[in-house]
């Protein structure tokens, strides 16, 4: 739907701070080029080495493509249940793979399973050419997500991962795709398989096997991307979620695996340990009334999910609350998103959650309209 900016200052409440720490000289993950660690909006920085300088990212490429895939889903445009038979090219791709076979069917939701838990570089091209009929405008799907979402230190040269020429991105910039992708429910899903046995259509079994390992051996892991090359050293985009707060941390060019868990895990430790995630409006209350063209009544509305800001603990500053309310049309169901609340400090959106409908509203007709305004008559003798 299109949308209308009406922010609204509806609330102004003592919160905390949301300043960046200073993370302990262990746990700066020093043997690592590129460190971001952020809030799951990605939207405060918490800790940061050079973040925004370019660098090879390998396989977390696979993070926008799992992100085009799911928004393709949202959209209408694919389903999970969907089949795609896989190409001679798609097949052949070399590196991670979950080994499909040319010319089987194999459902969408299968395939972005591979890519997220087996980082399977034949289910990216697989995906790329039924999505946009080639990985090459797959590629270009994915600059222009990239541009979108301001990751302006990114070019993709492919949906894989693998070494290409012009190919880059930045800690920052992965940060921001990653808390993108973590809206997904399916994608966490997912991205918590540890290990599973797949068949394939023919009856040939394999088993996925997850590359992060902090799925298994960290609290609260629940998402992230491994990646590897020569080229780019050892990352890790990992993201994690305790009490309500959700913590990204990514890493890149690290000198071997373990090191970029370790550091990461230290990284994530940090973070919760230094910030909280503060509830600013509970869900399942009706926290205003909005008045729509047209309407019978005015439209209770609030939140499914707790609108929370990610802050420092311990200094106070003030957290407003903004409203953004979409073009609606009539008839409006109950349960239908109808616009989206922010938690904002000092300018910065520290986090945010979608408004729906906790009414049915129709139009009103001639019948009402008579009998709003004969109720507004006072009439004396």
């Amino acid at each position: 739907m299109k949308k209308i900016l009406i922010f609204l200052l509806t609330l102004c409440i003592a919160a905390f701070s949301a300043t960046t720490v200073v993370f302990a000289e262990e746990d700066r993950a020093k043997g690592a080029k590129s460190v971001y660690v952020t809030d799951g909006e990605a939207s405060d920085e918490l800790y940061s080495k050079n973040a925004d300088e370019r660098y090879p990212i390998a396989s977390m490429v696979k993070i926008m493509t799992a992100l085009i895939c799911f928004e393709t889903i949202e959209n209408g445009e694919l389903q999970l249940d969907d089949k795609i038979t896989v190409s001679p090219n798609a097949s052949g791709m070399g590196g991670s793979q979950m080994f499909l076979d040319t010319g089987l069917e194999y459902t969408v939701g299968d395939l972005i399973k591979g890519v997220i838990v087996v980082s399977a570089n034949d289910a990216c091209v697989a995906l790329a050419e039924r999505i946009a009929g080639s990985e090459e405008g797959f590629v270009e799907l994915m600059n222009q997500k990239a541009n979108e979402l301001d990751m302006q230190n990114t070019h993709f040269a492919n949906c894989t991962g693998l070494p290409a020429s012009g190919g880059y991105s930045s800690a920052k910039d992965v940060a921001k795709m990653l808390s993108k992708l973590s809206k997904y429910d399916k994608y966490h899903e997912y991205a918590q398989v540890w290990l599973e046995d797949y068949s394939h259509p023919d009856g040939r079994v394999t088993t996925f096997t997850n590359t992060n390992k902090l799925i298994r051996f960290y609290q609260g892991c629940d998402g992230g991307k491994t990646g590897f090359t020569n080229e780019a050293g050892f990352c890790l985009a990992a993201t994690a979620k305790r009490n309500g707060l959700r913590v990204i941390s990514v890493v890149i060019g690290e000198s071997n695996s373990k090191t970029r868990f370790a550091d990461s895990s230290k990284l994530l430790d940090q973070a919760f340990g230094a910030y909280v995630a503060k509830n600013i409006v509970s869900k399942d209350e009706i926290v205003g009334e909005l008045t729509v063209k047209g309407g019978k009544t005015n439209l209770p509305y609030g939140l499914k999910e707790d609108l929370t800001a990610t802050v420092r603990r311990n200094a106070d500053d003030e957290i407003s609350v903004k409203t953004e309310f979409y073009d609606l049309e009539l008839p409006i169901t109950q349960g239908m998103v109808i616009g989206k609340m922010y938690a904002v400090s000092n300018g910065k959106i520290l986090g945010e959650a979608e408004i729906y409908a906790f009414a049915d509203l129709t139009k009103e007709n001639y019948g009402d309209a008579v009998g709003r305004v004969l109720g507004g008559w006072n009439v004396k003798d």
